[in-house]
């Protein structure tokens, strides 16, 4: 058995690993990239590609219980859960809902608005350092209402506004010049005018990558079988090697909980299943930004392959079959708002990993010394992942993190 050594592992390449990797690298330390695939090929990829300054208000916030009635005939398009894994994770549910009580969203948002913020800011860095500018569009999402979403759109607004984030609210006209290729079929909008996009989330991750190996950074394509304190430091092991490091990373999503469990910790992990396909778009009309239909559950937006329709969240298990029923729903509704041909490859699923109070973990494991978790990012991971990643490189260097990281610290759960 070989036995190598670095100074720290990252677990997960991802965009919260690659985005440790690089910015811990970046410090001058030997670094080691691991994930059973190439960077950037499971939950990073799957996404819509939004850098969302507006993603502060955490998915359960008070309106969270108007929408329980209709969540509860399990035929929304944007939630269905599984029954059985509602049973078995009903202590999850409780505490997810628990949180979407007013007095606990306020906090919340403050968190994430100082992660977003620090994010969004490398983000815009690093995609012109990775020498991929063309990838980044800056001209904001539009979130849509076919009914009349006058006054959600006037309370989202209002909430943005308290933290400086610009948006403009839009009626049926204004929608239509925004957007000139797509069908009048929304009253309202609200567009989210400092958020940028991305053509290729995917790509984007592996730019990174290539950023971080282009700094001396190690990549590696390994399942990874255990990981065992080391005196001082690590082992982390393999089929038929091993490597040692002073500091391990955990940057797995929502495989997270697995790597943590035979060391103790039990992680309250829920999983927002997402599913996406990819259609042929129509280059006479073009869809120019990023839409959230907010009636018909899902997202529509420009990718490199074509158009991008991603579904709402299904709570099961992560590695239950794959249900299409919601991607299948929402895909005649896309249809009545841009044209776009045949199906581009096959429907994608995902896992997005997701605590109970909606925020990730980044910092220290409580009980075993350089030990960093970073994970549990929600449907905002690509959103977040670069600043994740950046505070955790502070912290093993001993530093203080550009954003107040203490409402993500691992200790609040385990």
């Amino acid at each position: 058995m070989t036995d190598q050594a670095t100074d720290v592992v990252v677990l997960g390449a991802g965009i919260v690993g690659v985005s440790a990797a690089f910015a811990i690298r970046e410090r001058g330390l030997s670094v080691m990239l691991i994930d059973r695939k190439a960077p950037g090929e499971e939950t990073s990829y799957g996404n819509a590609g939004i850098l969302s300054s507006g993603s502060i208000l955490p998915l359960n916030k008070p309106a969270l219980f108007s929408a329980l009635p209709a969540y509860l005939t399990n035929q929304s398009a944007s939630l269905r859960w599984n029954p059985a894994w509602t049973v078995r994770n009903l202590d999850w549910v409780l505490r997810f809902l628990a949180n979407a009580v007013p007095s606990r969203v306020k906090p919340r948002a403050v968190a994430l608005h100082g992660l977003i913020g620090a994010s969004l800011a490398l983000h815009r860095d690093w995609i012109v350092r990775a020498g991929e500018p063309q990838r980044i569009r800056e001209t904001g999402w539009l979130k849509a209402w076919r009914g009349d979403g006058t006054l959600a759109a006037k309370e989202e607004q209002a909430w943005l506004a308290e933290f400086g984030i610009k948006s403009e609210l839009l009626d049926r006209q204004a929608i239509s010049a925004l957007e000139p290729n797509i069908l009048p079929v929304y009253k309202v909008g609200l567009l989210h005018s400092q958020t940028a996009s991305v053509d290729s989330p995917g790509n984007v991750v592996k730019a990174y990558a290539r950023m971080f190996e282009g700094l001396g950074g190690v990549v590696r394509q390994a399942a990874v079988r255990a990981l065992a304190p080391d005196g001082a430091g690590w082992r982390v092991m393999f089929q038929d090697d091993m490597i040692r490091a002073r500091h391990v990373v955990i940057a797995l999503g929502p495989w997270s909980p697995d790597i943590l469990r035979p060391l103790g910790y039990r992680v309250p992990m829920a999983f927002e299943r997402g599913y996406h396909r990819e259609f042929k778009p129509d280059p006479s009309r073009r869809l120019l930004r990023p839409i959230n239909d907010a009636d018909g559950g899902f997202l529509m937006t420009p990718m490199e392959r074509g158009v991008r329709i991603t579904s709402g969240v299904e709570l099961t298990d992560r590695d239950a079959p794959s249900s299409f029923a919601q991607l299948d729903q929402v895909v005649p509704l896309a249809r009545s708002v841009i044209e776009f041909g045949e199906a581009v490859g096959e429907p994608w699923r995902g896992a997005r990993p997701t605590l109970p109070d909606s925020l990730p973990m980044i910092g220290s494991a409580p009980r075993h010394s350089g030990l960093w978790l970073a994970f549990g990012n929600q449907h905002i991971g690509f959103t977040t992942g670069p600043a994740t990643g950046a505070a955790i490189a502070a912290m093993i260097a001993g530093e203080q993190p550009a954003f107040d990281v203490s409402a993500f610290a691992p200790s609040r759960y385990l």
